[in-house]
């Protein structure tokens, strides 16, 4: 019997640390770069999510970061999964970004290009996206709690593949 891989994991954060809130996925994944399991890759992105197309070709599972829209509790958590709890149009609402990544998966989807089998989001609901401000505090305490999450959400793929 031959040994399955291990399925190919990528989490990304998403957002721009230079307005406010809005970087706390980059936050989080800074702090998840030695808390990984050897194989998972791990990268930012400040951009659209329609660049993570070509990022994620090829991969098994999919862990994004992002702050969500204040919907009344900064710093409360998220947990996203398509298929389960989030509406094919959902992303609009959540995402801060002009495209964020349901449209985009959408939009992968729609073209006939590869898309993680596994998508999970961790929102973190937003207080402020001021230029040039640092986390509201409340978004800057769910960070270790975020990290935590995340981490504990890669070993399970990781494992359970």
């Amino acid at each position: 019997m031959t040994p399955t891989a291990p399925p190919r994991v990528l989490v990304v954060g998403l957002g721009n640390p230079d307005r406010g809130d809005d970087g706390v996925g980059v936050r989080v994944a800074q702090r998840l770069a030695d808390r990984l399991p050897a194989g998972v890759g791990l990268l930012t992105a400040r951009c659209d999510a329609l660049a993570l197309i070509d990022d994620w070709a090829g991969v098994d599972a999919l862990v994004a970061i992002d702050a969500a829209t204040p919907l009344g509790v900064p710093g409360r958590l998220h947990r996203l999964a398509p298929g389960s709890d989030i509406p094919e149009d959902a992303g609009a609402p959540l995402s801060g970004h002009a495209l964020g990544l349901f449209e985009a998966l959408a939009l992968a989807r729609t073209l006939h290009l590869p898309v993680p089998a596994t998508v999970v989001v961790y929102a973190i609901e937003a207080g402020a996206f001021s230029p040039g401000a640092p986390l509201s505090p409340a978004v800057a305490a769910a960070v270790p709690t975020v990290v935590a999450c995340v981490a504990d959400e890669v070993a399970r793929l990781c494992r359970d593949g």
